[in-house]
């Protein structure tokens, strides 16, 4: 039997404090959005486009519309947004920074609540992952920052028969030394930016294209905890080139990239405000 007070699996309950501090993230976030020139964006909670965001469409909680038409609710809102600005509001704005403070929701029953935020037409990672920086020093936070490029797993894809994507999703790191490539191995065990050189150096040139990208990014950034982990791959299907997160203690606080919808190059990220609650309550 379920009792009235019970809530499901997966869902999020603020009272009082934690409310209170969830309230202040939200604040503090879009303020210095404010200050950027972004313009808050409120998406619908239900989309038909979602199975083209999330890599797993099982994740997705679905329905029907009134004509009978498949829709889920909202399991990631970048490309919605992108799409809706785009397609919708073209004609009626020029704005292309945008934000948004809302959830997305997973099957069956999981709520995580966010604040995102968009750059559209806008190719440079680091106008955004400095603004996460920047929201996080607010809190008095400071996350280990990783920084990847989701277009080196796939190069090696193509490199390398023996390898999938699923030995990147799953850090399969036996199955890459056992290639026993010198400039491989090098790479599998990456982290620090001061030895990026080293691997720029001896790396097939498509790999080193990349590199330089993650360097440059870097290089860009006012913070300074930074790591590389240019073996990573995301789960999202629309991110294609720089990437990062950051990490506290194993809990991802933010994460962010530069992606395509149609030919529209955009960059941004999400703070996953749940697990900052967390934190700060703690």
């Amino acid at each position: 039997m379920i009792l009235e007070h019970e809530i499901p699996n997966g869902t999020k309950l603020y009272f009082a404090n934690s409310a209170k501090v969830k309230r202040n993230i939200e604040n503090i976030a879009s303020e210095i959005l404010y200050d950027n020139g972004f313009e808050e964006i409120v998406t619908p909670l239900f989309s038909y486009h979602q199975h083209l965001s999330i890599s797993d469409d099982r994740e997705l909680i679905r329905v029907n519309d009134a004509q009978n038409n498949s829709l889920s609710l909202r399991a990631d809102s970048t490309i919605d947004v992108v799409r809706i600005i785009e397609k919708r509001l073209g004609r009626n704005t020029e704005q292309k920074k945008w934000f948004y403070i809302q959830p997305v929701f997973r099957y069956p029953t999981g709520e995580q609540y966010q604040v995102g935020a968009e750059f559209m037409d806008e190719k440079n990672l680091s106008s955004v992952a400095n603004l996460a920086v920047n929201i996080f020093d607010k809190l008095e936070l400071k996350p280990l920052m990783q920084v990847s490029n989701i277009k080196i797993p796939k190069l090696l894809v193509e490199m390398f028969d023996e390898l999938t994507l699923d030995d990147f999703r799953h850090i399969n790191i036996e199955k890459f030394l056992n290639l026993k490539v010198d400039w491989l191995n090098k790479l599998v065990y990456l982290q620090y930016v001061e030895s990026i050189d080293e691997v720029i150096d001896i790396a097939p040139e498509s790999i080193k294209v990349e590199l330089i990208k993650m360097k440059e990014l870097c290089s860009q950034m006012s913070y300074k905890d930074i790591v590389l982990a240019p073996m990573y791959y995301a789960k999202m299907l629309y991110y294609d080139e720089l990437f990062f997160r950051c990490i506290e203690k194993n809990e991802v606080y933010a994460s962010g990239g530069r992606y395509k919808n149609d030919d529209l190059t955009s960059v941004g990220f999400a703070i996953y405000t749940d697990a900052l609650c967390e934190s700060l309550t703690k």
